[in-house]
C-alpha cells in the first residue's frame, strides 16, 4: 500500500486522486476495462472503498478522469511545440504528425477505448482550431474554409492512423492532410 499522506490536505486529495488513476488504468491494462471493479481499485489504490466513492462514484468516472488527464498532457505536449518556436505553418505540421503519432500508438491501449466523451473532443477542437487560425493568419494555408472546420477535418482524418499499417503509412496520411490544406496555386 502507497503512504499517500502529505504535507497538507489539498496534496493529499490530489495523491489519493492521482493513485486512484493509476491503479485503474494499471488494473484496466491487465484486466480489461469491463472487469475493473471499485472494490479491486480500492484494494490495489491502498484506500478503503469509502474513501473511493467519496473521490469517485463508479469505474466509468475514474476512466472517465484518466482519460482528461492523458488528454491534458496530450495538449500540454502540443502546446510545448506550438510555444517552441518557428513560423505556424511549421508548427501546424508538428502538431499534425505528434496527433497522428500518438494517435496510432495507442490505438490498441485499453485506456483508448474509453469514449471520447463531447468535452475531450471539444478540447481538441479548439486546440487544433487555434494553430491551423494561426497558421491560415500567415498565409501558410487557405483561408477560404473557417479554421474551426478545417480543424474537424484534420482530427477526423488523422483518426485513420489508428488503422494504419506502419509508421510510414501515418506520415503520408499526415503529408495528405497537410495537402489539402495548403493553398492552391
Amino acid at each position: 500500500m502507497p503512504k499517500l499522506w502529505n504535507e497538507t490536505i489539498e496534496e493529499h486529495r490530489g495523491a489519493v486522486q492521482e493513485a486512484i488513476l493509476d491503479t485503474a488504468a494499471t488494473l484496466v491494462a491487465k484486466h480489461g476495462m469491463l472487469s475493473v471493479t471499485m472494490s479491486q481499485i480500492a484494494q490495489e489504490a491502498g484506500i478503503g472503498r469509502a474513501t473511493l466513492y467519496k473521490y469517485f462514484p463508479n469505474v466509468e468516472s475514474i476512466l472517465r478522469a484518466q482519460h482528461d488527464r492523458q488528454l491534458a498532457g496530450h495538449l500540454e505536449h502540443l502546446a510545448a511545440v506550438t510555444h517552441s518556436g518557428g513560423d505556424a505553418g511549421h508548427q501546424l505540421e508538428a502538431v499534425l504528425h505528434i496527433h497522428a503519432a500518438m494517435t496510432y500508438e495507442h490505438h490498441g491501449s485499453p485506456m483508448a477505448a474509453i469514449m471520447h466523451h463531447e468535452g475531450a473532443r471539444q478540447t481538441q477542437l479548439e486546440f487544433v482550431s487555434g494553430v491551423i487560425r494561426r497558421a491560415a493568419e500567415t498565409g501558410a494555408i487557405r483561408d477560404d474554409v473557417a479554421p474551426g472546420e478545417l480543424a474537424s477535418f484534420c482530427l477526423h482524418a488523422l483518426a485513420a492512423a489508428a488503422e494504419s499499417p506502419s509508421k510510414a503509412a501515418v506520415g503520408r496520411l499526415v503529408q495528405l492532410t497537410l495537402d489539402s490544406l495548403r493553398l492552391r496555386s
